[in-house]
């Protein structure tokens, strides 16, 4: 048996590559967004949209219904336009279902992003032998907030004074951004 390259497993990213997907996303389908602010979901929707992303929330229950501005849809398949990303807010189990259904739409993303404990290595293989790049068990809502110098890996602020020029967000809020200077 000859040795063939082993597929990435997902468990370490280099830092250029997570930026270089989160500078190149415009659009993201955030399944399984809540109407809570208490969870998770809600906090990343919030925070993503105030980075000037177009994120659409996706969760069957809230169809029809307005969450932070933006309208909610069902299913990945009643969004209203193609998508950069696609965002999986849900279990280890119903990733590879969610997986499929963005590999079924019209437009591919470019990217399908599983949170933070979500992994699913068979949905992944089939994702990225569409030419779809996969990343599993990372937030990016952490990802960006510790690319930009505004929290560290634990997710905290990391009190690291930086000569990174802020970007005001309004309302008197400083805001870092991954973009280069």
């Amino acid at each position: 048996m000859t040795d063939t390259p082993r597929p990435h497993l997902h468990i370490a990213y280099p830092d250029a590559q997570i930026r270089a997907l989160l500078t190149g996303t415009r659009t993201i389908a955030l399944v399984g967004a809540s109407a809570n602010p208490a969870r998770p979901s809600w906090i990343v929707l919030k925070y993503l949209l105030s980075r000037g992303y177009d994120v659409t929330p996706v969760n069957p229950g809230l169809s029809g219904q307005m969450l932070l501005g933006k309208p909610v849809v069902a299913r990945l398949a009643d969004l209203p336009h193609p998508v950069d990303m696609v965002e999986i807010f849900r279990s280890s189990d119903a990733a590879g279902g969610l997986v499929d259904e963005a590999l079924a739409l019209p437009v591919l993303p470019k990217v399908i992003w599983m949170q933070l404990g979500v992994r699913d290595d068979a949905a992944a293989a089939r994702a990225e032998a569409k030419g779809v790049t996969v990343v599993m068990n990372r937030c990016p809502k952490i990802e960006y907030g510790r690319l930009s110098g505004e929290i560290g890996w634990s997710g905290v602020n990391s009190r690291i004074i930086s000569a990174k020029k802020p970007v005001l967000g309004g309302k008197g809020v400083q805001r870092l951004t991954i973009e280069r200077r």
